[in-house]
């Protein structure tokens, strides 16, 4: 029999096939060694190295400390102070209370809540409803409030349950000042709002840390196992903000809220024509960024009276609301319809291109017809015939600013609304700034060219206004607002300063002039800005009152109004601008003339000597010597030489005393100084009120009381609706005769 051995493998043939395959694997298996090998050694080598470092080594973290603000002159407005967090240990005061049998958690609570200003109730529920090491009862306890927490806890034992943590909290010496421009930080010390934010990387500096070895038993190895990092303290701003300028702001801009009652806050701005520098910006009611989420009194007052149940989500979403509000720069963030103050544009580049001139003559008729419609004048009756430009924007006729910007024509209007800037943000260096909503140029009809050049229908921010309106003020230049001058170290070395960008000319020099000059004689004369008026100071302003279209009645009407004021100070050594704007006030009278322009001169008052401008030599009131001491024929012929009457009372040779004193101003040739020669010879006199009254009734009323005048503001020309806004002694109030009665002048007249 025959056996076949076809298809069968040999033993020599099996054994190399098993030789092969375990080759191969031995290969594979080296292969996936050796790739591993790779990964450890080269590809994971960081990973495995920080994985080996974290098991033998611990570190402690190393806070660098967050840079200062300043203001100009280098006055602290934000820094670090260290505070305390106090916690407790529930899960201990429980287990001590069950060996001491002491009610722990009572006596602590009743302690700490006193000392700590919490809700007793509070403190023990949150020690009873837990079993934790570490419950916060005070994130940023005072150094007064950590002392008695420290000699509670020695008084009672308690050095086991209840402890206490240094911590670094941002703090704000001067409270709510120039919050919105300084904004505020988060818990972990970074920027969120203003420059805090802006300039958080500058701020912030880099931390450091310290980091040893440890055994086994996470005991800390010698020191030569140990490396040392030091944070690197983060960089400090020198603001261009004026401290007692922005405090001034603050105060005209809250006396603004209060007397017109406003509801939708109220903005100012201050700044420097020549550079852009920002010396005070401010917005109503400020927050304190020390508490940032705490609700001032108003918004807090809308919180309450919205009847939500407190914690609800309707409640809590309204909150969230408020506090977005009360926390947004709304001179940088917000827009609104620039009014008449935008008519300063028009005039300056229909002048610039050449197609209308000061001597051209207009006429008014309280409406122009336009695209169909009767756009009408602020001024029902209309400002009449034959008058020249100048006055057309002294009186703020709207048909003329329409007929000036037809003749201009809608390309050319565009073109110089864009080279004011208007297209593009300013580039100041705070945060959320916004843009200008404007008509696009394919879309500007003749309906909308006359309604923009009188400065309603289209939208910008207040900072963006007052910057376009500066390059008149400065001679024709655009600037570019700022904030921070330099950036310094911790031992005041300057790191970076600012850099001022190439100016880009708007418009000529003499345009510039000219147009100042129109504005400066409608301030001092008769036109509509008479109440922004400084006296002894040359004051180019121009106000407005715009309607608000967003908010409509129940027929489809605008009801809201923004009144406005921007003015600057005319100087051969340079000056500054500013702007108020008063969003929603609910007044009996929202002109810009009288809820703004007052206000901007009260603040000028006071701003323009501490800036150390100069004042004109021409001042419409005489300032007397003090003659007290003097021999009354002396004096007599002193008095007669300035042109001022007077009256001797007594029958003595030497002045004893005089009324008005020294340095007292009178302002009208029959105002009187009263010299007195002998004792108890004082007459007295009872002051009138003169609120509300005309100017000339005024005076008049003041002199036939045995008292002398003085009026802060009057225009050169009294003429036309100036009432008595405010006198400096209360009615009924017994004087000697003759005492000076301030009063501050306000134009009624509205040309806005």
């Amino acid at each position: 029999m025959q056996i076949s051995t076809q298809g069968k493998i040999g033993p020599y043939a099996k054994t190399r096939k098993r030789i092969t395959v375990t080759a191969i694997s031995f290969c594979v298996f080296l292969t996936f060694l050796f790739y591993n090998l790779f990964s450890l050694q080269f590809l994971g080598y960081d990973y495995y190295k920080n994985k080996v470092y974290d098991q033998i080594t611990t570190s402690s973290a190393l806070k660098a400390k967050r840079g200062n603000i300043y203001d100009s002159n280098m006055n602290l407005l934000a820094t670090e102070k260290t505070v305390w967090r106090i916690f407790v240990s529930s899960r201990e005061i429980k287990k001590q209370e069950k060996y001491q049998k002491k009610e722990y958690s009572k006596i602590i609570s009743s302690g700490l809540s006193s000392i700590l200003s919490i809700e007793y109730e509070t403190v023990l529920e949150k020690i009873s409803n837990s079993n934790v090491l570490d419950i916060t009862l005070k994130k940023n306890a005072t150094e007064e409030e950590y002392k008695k927490v420290i000699e509670f806890i020695n008084d009672e034992a308690l050095s086991e349950m209840v402890f206490t943590e240094a911590q670094t909290s941002r703090y704000y010496p001067e409270n709510t000042l120039a919050a919105h421009v300084l904004g505020f930080v988060g818990s972990d010390l970074q920027g969120l709002y203003g420059l805090e934010y802006s300039y958080d990387d500058v701020l912030s500096g880099t931390d450091g840390y310290y980091l040893y070895g440890k055994d086994a038993n996470g005991n800390s190895l010698p020191s030569e196992y140990s490396t040392y990092i030091p944070p690197t303290d983060g960089y400090s701003l020198v603001t261009t903000i004026d401290s007692y300028l922005q405090q001034e702001l603050e105060n005209q801009l809250e006396t603004v809220r209060i007397n017109h009652s406003v509801e939708n806050r109220v903005t100012g701005i201050v700044m420097d024509t020549s550079s852009g520098a920002i010396l005070a910006m401010a917005t109503t009611t400020p927050f304190n960024p020390n508490s940032p989420y705490e609700l001032d009194t108003l918004s807090y007052a809308k919180l309450a009276e919205s009847g939500f149940p407190e914690g609800s989500d309707e409640y809590k979403l309204l909150k969230k609301e408020l506090l977005e509000e009360m926390w947004s720069n709304k001179a940088v963030s917000e827009t609104y319809e620039p009014g008449s103050t935008f008519k300063i544009v028009t005039v300056s580049a229909a002048l610039d291109a050449g197609t209308s001139k000061v001597t051209d003559r207009f006429s008014c008729h309280g409406y122009l017809s336009v695209g169909g419609w009767n756009i009408r004048c602020h001024k029902a009756g209309g400002h009449g015939s034959g008058f020249d430009l100048a006055y057309g924007l002294q009186m703020s006729c709207n048909p003329t600013m329409m007929t000036v910007a037809e003749r201009l024509g809608a390309k050319k209007f565009y073109e110089y609304v864009e080279r004011f800037g208007y297209f593009e943000k300013t580039g100041i260096d705070l945060p959320s700034e916004a843009g200008t909503i404007f008509h696009k140029p394919e879309n500007i009809g003749t309906t909308e060219l006359a309604t923009a050049s009188f400065g309603q229908r289209f939208k910008v921010s207040i900072i963006r206004q007052l910057t376009s309106i500066a390059a008149v003020a400065n001679g024709g230049q655009l600037v570019t607002p700022y904030i921070v001058e330099k950036v310094v170290d911790s031992e005041g070395k300057v790191i970076r300063e600012h850099e001022a960008k190439e100016k880009e000319r708007v418009i000529s020099a003499d345009v510039a002039r000219t147009v100042s000059d129109i504005l400066e004689k409608g301030v001092s004369g008769d036109g509509g800005a008479k109440n922004a008026g400084v006296d002894g100071y040359k004051i180019a302003a121009k106000t407005g009152t715009s309607q608000k279209f967003d908010i409509l009645d129940e027929n489809g009407n605008s009801y809201l109004r923004i009144g406005s004021t921007v003015a600057y100070s005319i100087s051969d050594d340079g000056g500054i601008a500013m702007i108020i704007v008063v969003d929603e006030p609910t007044s009996a009278v929202k002109y810009g003339s009288v809820v703004a322009a007052p206000y901007v001169s009260a603040f000028l008052t006071k701003a323009l000597p501490y800036l150390n401008y100069k004042s004109d030599a021409e001042i419409k009131h005489i300032t007397i010597d003090n003659y007290v001491g003097k021999d009354i024929n002396e004096a007599a012929k002193r008095l007669k030489e300035f042109g001022i009457s007077y009256e001797v009372i007594g029958n003595g040779k030497t002045v004893l005393k005089q009324t008005p004193t020294e340095n007292d101003s009178i302002i009208y040739s029959n105002s009187k100084v009263i010299l007195y020669t002998e004792k108890d010879t004082d007459l007295y006199a009872v002051v009138p009120k003169v609120l509300g009254l005309d100017i000339s009734e005024a005076n008049k009323l003041i002199t036939n009381s045995g008292l002398n005048i003085k009026i802060k503001n009057l225009s050169s020309s009294a003429a036309g609706g100036a009432v008595v806004s405010t006198q400096s002694l209360a009615y009924g109030t017994v004087v000697p005769k003759n005492t000076v009665l301030e009063l501050e002048i306000l134009y009624l007249d509205f040309e806005d």
